[in-house]
């Protein structure tokens, strides 16, 4: 069973996914869009808007920091992986009050939804290396606890 924050971002992905492909689109008319789907009611409705018009205002800013831990060009990463890695990109760093893991998980769970056969893997790597530099504590704090464990 799929929690509510859980449907939240997989539509959200799904939203920026179809920016991606048609950036001239009014967000509004995605957020539309999105809402005729029958599952939409089961979704965090709030996370899902934060998260969508988030990225899509700041695609720009977060497009950088992802980026730049690319280990192949920044064409050749699908538009799924790039709409997860965007939305988790801009939980990490404009919404501390979610654990890194956890959005980590998240990411990794719709990219294996919604990605190619190992799309998780490549955004696990860039999302971990992200995560260690925008929030480097929390990181340390998690990798200490595991080792003592």
């Amino acid at each position: 069973m799929k929690t509510s924050r859980r449907r939240a971002r997989e539509f959200a992905v799904q939203g920026i996914y179809e920016w991606e492909l048609n950036p001239d689109r009014p967000a509004s008319l995605i957020e539309k869009h999105l809402r005729e789907n029958d599952y939409f009611v089961k979704a965090d409705e709030a996370l899902f808007r934060t998260l969508l018009f988030g990225v899509l205002k700041d695609a720009a800013e977060l497009s950088p920091k992802i980026d730049r831990y690319y280990e192949r060009p920044a064409e050749e990463v699908s538009p799924v992986e790039r709409a997860v890695l965007l939305m988790a990109a801009l939980e990490l760093t404009q919404h501390p009050e979610t654990p890194y893991p956890v959005i980590i998980n998240e990411a990794i769970e719709i990219t294996k939804t919604f990605g190619g056969t190992d799309g998780h893997k490549f955004v696990n790597g860039v999302l971990d290396k992200l995560a260690a530099d925008v929030r480097p504590d929390e990181v340390a704090s998690q990798r200490s606890r595991r080792a003592t464990s």
